[in-house]
């Protein structure tokens, strides 16, 4: 199989090392030449995805901002063999399913939205390996929903990631939920973190900690542009967030212990609902 990748980050570094490493050829476009020079002396990527290359693919993987993969799939559909597949893998769907459906049915490839659920605080392609999605949930937002044949299509030519499982869902759909599973831990970690108090936490944190502020640490312009993007769904959980943070607030610095314990155990059982 010939694909084609689009960004070399850790994601699609990740995807670039998965196929390399099965015997795969893999094309890639990185605006960053030296990490382009390094993934090849890696043995990650083969060749560069040029015209000619692109219409030799027969899997074209785009793993950059949202923007940058709808405008160089409309840059560049023309050049797309009819029997090619292509897959996002960003972290919100709406935009770039609204673009880049109309595409495939005007040039005649198919195109998935997809969102690996996996990832790493760190960016870059030094972080990539090609286990990263083992095991890992992968997200698929396929034109249609029936289409049997298609989804067996998706699930083999994503063979050598090693997804351990495969959701089927709606671009709105999927936006909502993410704005709860993932975009909003990571602003509580990045915000949590501002504290004055963390310039001492040394000595004094343990797991819980390390849990709530590993996410702090990400990549600035791609989470700002995926906040904005999913902006009302975003906006909807720090509202939620919010007023649940007033009730804890009002309950301590009025000393009410009985309010504290209603808060805590509803979380509680919140959790245990949710997650068994």
């Amino acid at each position: 199989m010939t694909v084609g990748i689009l960004g070399l980050g850790l994601i699609g570094g990740s995807l670039a090392r998965a196929y390399a490493l099965e015997g795969h050829t893999v094309y890639a476009a990185e605006k960053d030449e030296g990490m382009l020079s390094f993934a090849m002396l890696a043995g990650a990527v083969h060749g560069r995805l040029e015209d000619a290359a692109v219409s030799q693919c027969n899997l074209i993987l785009l793993a950059i901002y949202p923007g940058g993969c709808a405008a160089w799939l409309e840059e560049n559909a023309p050049l797309i063999s009819k029997d090619t597949l292509v897959l996002d893998c960003c972290g919100i769907k709406q935009e770039i399913c609204q673009r880049c459906f109309p595409l495939a049915k005007q040039f005649g490839f198919t195109f998935v939205g997809g969102h690996p659920m996996a990832g790493s605080q760190f960016s870059g392609f030094k972080y990539s390996r090609a286990n990263l999605f083992a095991g890992a949930p992968m997200v698929l937002v396929p034109p249609v929903f029936d289409d049997i044949q298609l989804l067996d299509r998706v699930k083999e030519a994503l063979r050598p990631c090693r997804f351990g499982s495969f959701s089927v869902t709606t671009a709105q759909e999927h936006d909502k939920l993410i704005a709860f599973t993932s975009q909003m831990p990571h602003i509580l970690s990045n915000a949590f973190i501002k504290s004055p108090t963390a310039q001492s936490h040394k000595g004094f944190s343990a797991g819980s900690y390390k849990d709530l502020t590993r996410v702090a640490w990400l990549n600035p312009q791609m989470w700002a542009e995926l906040f904005l993007e999913n902006q009302e769904n975003v906006l909807f959980e720090l509202d939620c967030y919010i007023n649940s943070l007033k009730a804890y607030r009002q309950a301590i610095a009025t000393s009410n212990t009985d309010a504290l314990v209603s808060l805590l155990e509803e979380g509680k059982k919140r959790k245990e609902e949710v997650d068994g």
